[in-house]
Formats: structure tokens, sequence, C-alpha cells
């Protein structure tokens, strides 16, 4: 071959090899141009424990609670305890008063209470309780701290239970660092079954729910009770304030339990509740379930929700909240739970 032919061919395959270099270079340069944030770098010497050491900084005690194991473990608790209450209602019950001759508590009561804690010990053996026939007794713990915390009402709406009258339920919350984490509302009688949890909405009997939308006093349908008292200060805002709805609002309802009432109201088929005098166990899961319906739930007299209160107003939107609240005549009942 002539020397001349052989230098014309290397001197091609140099500029072909040349020229594949040059667009494998540019393929590199684009590739990190376009995914170099995304692609895992080994890590340099202490950084894993300096982001551990930066976690710890943002974490709370509780924050690695199982909230689906909770759920998980309660709802099928609340499914055991309602076969037990609807196996009672079916005939009026025997009962005995605790504060006056309308506060009253059955054995059903304290047996399903029981069967709650009890069920949940089991898995969560350091979660803490706070509970209505828990609570009520001298050496009852109510102080609300960072720990897991159920709050129960084994029976909302006790004397409709002890008459048959089928508007009665379990309310069952799980607070995390002072934070609603989940709720469960449970009718057994009519199988009504709200459920909520932080951040994945509101559900009745597995069907998503929303709040009413409604805006305006005069077109809403509110709840409210006439609670679990007879003093006569008490009473006599509450007469007042159901004077003051009966003119204003599009009609008026009381159930009989505080958590239905509000279940309502995220449901839609109520636009507001408001209640003074009930307690942390009678709305902890109808809170939740309220706002994550996309519902608000605030103090009566307009400023943020204090579960401890005893005080609480949901409503379907701000502006009804608002209004209501110019509307009401307020009552501060003693002494709050905590």
């Amino acid at each position: 071959m002539p020397v001349v032919t052989y230098l014309n061919i290397v001197h091609t395959y140099i500029s072909m090899i040349s020229n594949s270099y040059l667009v494998f270079s540019k393929m590199v340069t684009s590739f990190f141009s376009i995914y170099g944030s995304h692609v895992v770098q080994a890590p340099q010497s202490g950084s894993l424990q300096n982001q551990k050491t930066r976690r710890s900084h943002h974490c709370k005690m509780g924050d690695n609670v199982d909230l689906e194991k909770c759920f998980e473990v309660v709802s099928n608790l609340v499914s055991e305890a309602g076969r037990l209450i609807a196996r009672n209602n079916e005939t009026r019950q025997e009962f005995v008063t605790k504060s006056n001759d309308i506060d009253l508590v059955t054995q059903t009561d304290k047996d399903v209470e029981l069967l709650l804690m009890d069920g949940i010990r089991r898995h969560f053996p350091d979660h803490k309780f706070i509970g209505e026939e828990e609570s009520s007794g001298e050496e009852g713990v109510k102080n609300l701290t960072d720990d897991p915390t159920w709050i129960i009402d084994p029976v909302d709406g006790t004397m409709n239970f002890v008459h048959a009258f089928p508007h009665s339920c379990i309310s069952v919350g799980l607070k995390v660092n002072k934070v609603t984490e989940l709720g469960l509302v449970y009718n057994p009688i009519l199988e009504q079954r709200f459920t909520a949890r932080r951040g994945h909405g509101a559900f009745y009997n597995g069907r998503r729910i929303h709040v009413s939308g409604q805006k305006e006093l005069g077109k809403s349908l509110i709840t409210s009770e006439f609670g679990t008292t007879r003093d006569e200060a008490k009473m006599k805002v509450v007469n007042e304030n159901f004077e003051k709805m009966a003119k204003r609002a599009h009609g008026l309802r009381v159930l009989g339990s505080a958590a239905l009432n509000m279940s309502m109201v995220a449901l839609g088929a109520a636009d507001a509740n408001y209640e003074f005098g009930i307690h942390a166990w009678d709305v902890c899961a109808g809170d939740l379930i309220v706002r994550e319906a996309g519902g608000v739930v605030i103090d009566p007299a307009g400023g943020e929700f204090d579960i401890m209160s005893r005080r609480v107003l949901a409503a379907a939107t701000p502006e009804l909240a608002q209004e209501i609240t110019k509307v009401l005549t307020q009552f501060y009942p003693l002494p709050r739970d905590d």
C-alpha cells in the first residue's frame, strides 16, 4: 500500500476518534447540567451524623408513633365496643348519676372505656389516656402532655343511650405532641362511622366528606346542646343563645351528642355547631374530623380553639364562624379540663 494512502487512512481514524470524544464530552456536560442536583454522591465524613443532629432539633417525643398501626388497632376496638353498645341499646339502661341528676353513667360506659383502654395498652403500653370515666375520678389524669395521648368518650350521648334513643356514639382521638393525629366517631346503632387522620381527609362510612361551604347564618342549620348541668347562670346563657339562633339561623337542632353534632358539620348536613360546657373527650375526635373535611374549629369568642377550655365553635367556613361569634352570649365554664 502506498505511504500516502496509508497516512490518509490513519488521519481519517484519528478524526473519527476526536469527533466521538467531543460528542461524548458534550453529552456528559449536558447530563450533569440537567441531572447533577439529583446525582447521589458519597457522603463526606461525619455528614450523616450531622444530618441526624439537625433532624433531632426538629423532632419531639412521639414523632416515631406508628399512626397506621394506631388507626388499625383503634378501628378494630371501636367496632368491638360498638357491638356492645348496639346490643345494650335495645332496652332502656340502668344508670347512676355523677355531678347531678342529668350527668349520667351506665355500666356500658365503664365497660366500653375499659375495653378500649385495655386493648390500646396491649399494643402501646407507654401511651397515656384522658377518658370521661377514667378522668372523672379524683385520681384521673387530665393534664395533656407531649406523650401520645388517647382522649376517649366511651358513650357520648349517655342520656340518649339510657332511653334507647338512637343517637349515641364512641368518640376517640389520639394526640401526639398535643396535635390531634386521628379521630373516630362511631354511632353503632345507626352504623354511622366518621374517621379522620391529619392530612388525609375525613370520611363517613369510607366515603370522603366535605363541609357545606355555607357562609351565611340565615341559610345555616345550627346544632348545639343544653349540656349536662342545670347551673342557673349557664342555663340563662344557653336559653338566650337558643333564642338568638332561632331568630337568625335557618334552623336549630339538638342531637344529644357533641361528637355527632360536630360530625354533622363535617358531613355537610349541619353548617355549624357551638357549645359551652363540653369536655375534651367530647370534641377531640370531632375537631379533627371537621377540619379534615374543610371546616374550621375555633373558640366561640373568635380566638384559637383550646381543647381544655370546655368551649367550642365548629363551622363550615371562617365567615360563618365569625358571624356566629358576634351573635353568641359568651360563657366560660369552670373548672377547665386541665
